[in-house]
């Protein structure tokens, strides 16, 4: 069976019964495993900590609202997600979901986008893994270390999160969700502490749609970044091979996840507006506002928001990487991608080529991105900065990603209508993915939109080539092969 999944095998052919080598180790994580690390891999503190200030000064004290409307239109995706895993739980997920429904081409073309948008995502989290660890130092003057540049950390961080992945998806979940725990309870002490210190800024403006700046304008135009708080949500669907009842445990663990989340956000994002008193022109020219309120509340409640910025980072990085390596594995073993991606060790089962493919791909990403602003611009030391890379990669896969989950929106309704009309429901497979797909187009519109600053407003028609790129490839792969559509979705999870 293993001549299947050569390097060669571009095109090749892979086995519709595949041999148990091509199979993850079935059924080891629960409906909590799941769930911690889908949270984990969102990275509430270093999403929160990067991402708040922004939306304060796009939309103003009442900034809040923001994420509201942002959790909003990730429970529509919720619910397609959910309603696929329901009848056809796959590792593949979004790829998987959107090649059943509209066939192989449009399959491969979606597993270009999303390996190639969640490595773009997932290499600022590389990046800021290192460059939030020299902020730490920076701020306690650690002896000399504190002039480390911050690929050296974020390369050591990398290689202890790598072996950790490597050791088995049971392990690095655990690791994940401990760091997870960690970083909440930091975030929920200091939120409730800073709102009893600074009880007498209390005041219910931060919810007041009235207090949005520029209204809609300013809730659309900082809509983008609070979608992107939630990035990792759909973590659980691509472990459905290695979870135990996955048709039931995904959604569940999708809905929790993300209802605790806009709930956490809400009051990490109000007790930080309480915090600076209103003030937001001061809350967004922060670079990290919420440790500025923890170091308000007293110096301990700083250095524990530290910590929790970086068991974020390793978590959102080990969880993450965990998932969307899944996917291009996948991809790999029903033969969409090369095969050699779909590769499973022998000893710990895990899809060993596909995670180092994945974060081959982020240091890539870091290295392009470092020689175009050397070649570009040797003055500009401050634009190397691991922060300014997080926004420009964060950004740039977020337009692949939103592709993806726009394309599974509009494949819902033909996927029940084909494969299950009996099931079939107006409401749920119909209506929901619809507003979903509709809430996905003003992000879009918002990253896409002409007038954006260097590099921003290049990122829209590098998208646009790499869709195209993927297109050609998905023809060219499927005229070679035009059994390939009948390989997708061909491994269920639970099957």
């Amino acid at each position: 069976m293993s001549e299947g999944f050569t390097p060669e095998s571009l095109g090749a052919k892979v086995p519709t019964v595949p041999g148990e080598h091509a199979r993850l180790h079935r059924g080891v994580l629960g409906l909590l495993d799941i769930a911690a690390a889908t949270m984990a891999n969102i990275g509430p503190a270093m999403s929160f900590y990067f991402g708040f200030g922004f939306l304060a000064y796009t939309a103003g004290v009442a900034s809040p609202l923001t994420i509201v409307a942002a959790g909003v239109a990730i429970l529509f995706l919720a619910n397609t997600l959910s309603e696929f895993t329901k009848v056809m739980p796959s590792t593949g997920g979004f790829i998987t979901f959107v090649g059943k429904s509209f066939g192989a081409r449009t399959g491969v073309t979606t597993a270009l986008l999303t390996g190639i948008g969640y490595i773009a995502a997932m290499a600022s989290v590389v990046a800021i893994v290192g460059g939030f660890f020299q902020i730490l130092l920076q701020n306690y003057n650690v002896g000399g270390l504190q002039s480390v540049p911050w690929i050296v950390w974020t390369l050591i961080f990398l290689a202890f999160a790598a072996f950790m992945m490597v050791r088995g998806i049971s392990v690095s979940t655990k690791i994940a969700g401990f760091f997870f725990a960690f970083e909440m309870l930091v975030l929920v002490v200091v939120s409730i502490v800073a709102l009893v210190k600074f009880h007498a800024h209390i005041t219910g403006a931060p919810f007041d749609p009235r207090k949005i700046t520029n209204g809609f304008r300013g809730l659309a135009a900082g809509f983008p970044l609070a979608v992107y708080l939630f990035i990792g949500w759909e973590n659980s669907a691509a472990l459905a091979e290695e979870t135990n009842d996955p048709r039931r445990n995904v959604p569940r663990a999708v809905f929790t996840s993300t209802l605790i989340m806009i709930v956490s956000y809400l009051l990490f994002a109000y007790s930080t507006v309480i915090g600076f008193a209103g003030d937001v022109n001061k809350l967004s020219s922060n670079l990290i506002p919420f440790i500025t309120v923890a170091k308000g509340v007293v110096g301990a409640a700083a250095f524990f928001a530290f910590l929790a910025g970086m068991t974020s980072t390793l978590g959102a990085l080990i969880a993450g990487t965990n998932s969307q390596a899944r996917l291009v594995f996948n991809a790999g073993r029903e033969g969409l991608l090369p095969g050699f991606i779909g590769h499973v060790g022998a000893k710990h089962r895990t899809p060993v080529k596909a995670l180092m493919v994945f974060l081959g791909g982020t240091l890539l990403i870091i290295l392009v991105w470092g020689l175009g602003h050397v070649l570009g611009n040797a003055s500009a030391s401050g634009s190397m900065s691991a922060v300014n890379f997080f926004a420009e990669s964060s950004t740039f896969g977020t337009i692949l990603v939103l592709v993806v989950y726009g394309l599974s929106n509009l494949a819902l309704p033909f996927y029940y209508r084909r494969h299950h009309p009996d099931l079939f429901n107006g409401f749920r497979h119909g209506v929901l993915p619809i507003l979903g797909l509709l809430t996905i187009l003003v992000p879009l519109y918002y990253l896409a939109k002409p007038g954006q600053p260097t590099p921003y407003n290049w990122f829209p028609w590098l998208a646009l080539a790499i869709i195209v790129v993927a297109a050609i490839y998905a023809f060219a792969i499927v005229a070679r092969d035009p059994s390939v559509g009948d390989r997708i979705g061909s491994i269920v999870a639970d099957e």
